[in-house]
């Protein structure tokens, strides 16, 4: 699954195109909206907590920083104490703890940030255009992209974001 995101000038529109989208065979589960705060989106499905901020790309730096942290770390002390015989389950232990303190750590800055791929978009959602985000497989993306500009010229399309963790 690929996101492909579009800028639209108004709630109408938006409206709009989620109908359409529906009509291609789009679930409602894979198209996020997100507007200005305040902003009534009545039956369109709102961006989550996971689509508004860093979280999940902080979450998995966090990890993989961690945990190499953490294995970096075992081995210089293995290294200083010329422990190294028996200490494949100390370096497993350190590594997964050092994982999961980096995740936990950079998932909690990370969701105090807004997302990097909306940061583009910031100004024009301040100026009152909505943002549509819509998951997609790689096969029917120039379809939807598209359809999209074809039927609402006004709507400028954004491209697309390089892949789409499957839990959010």
């Amino acid at each position: 699954m690929k996101r492909i995101y579009f800028l639209v000038p108004d709630i109408d529109t938006t409206k709009t195109i989620f109908k359409e989208l529906l009509l291609q065979r789009v679930e409602e589960k894979h198209m996020h909206v997100l507007a200005k705060r305040g902003t009534p989106l009545d039956d369109l499905p709102e961006a989550s907590f996971l689509q508004k901020t860093d979280f999940i790309p902080a979450l998995e730096q966090g990890i993989v920083l961690g945990g190499l942290t953490g294995f970096v770390s075992v081995m210089v002390a293995l290294g200083m104490t010329s422990g190294f015989a028996d200490s494949g389950v100390t370096i497993l232990v350190t590594t997964l703890m050092g994982s999961a303190f980096g995740g936990w750590f950079s998932s909690m800055a990370g969701s105090s940030v807004g997302n990097r791929q909306v940061k583009p978009y910031a100004a024009a959602i301040a100026r009152g255009e909505l943002l549509m985000m819509v998951d997609v497989p790689k096969d029917r993306i120039a379809d939807i992209e598209r359809a999209i500009i074809r039927n609402h010229p006004e709507s400028k399309c954004g491209g697309t974001e390089p892949m789409i963790p499957a839990f959010p």
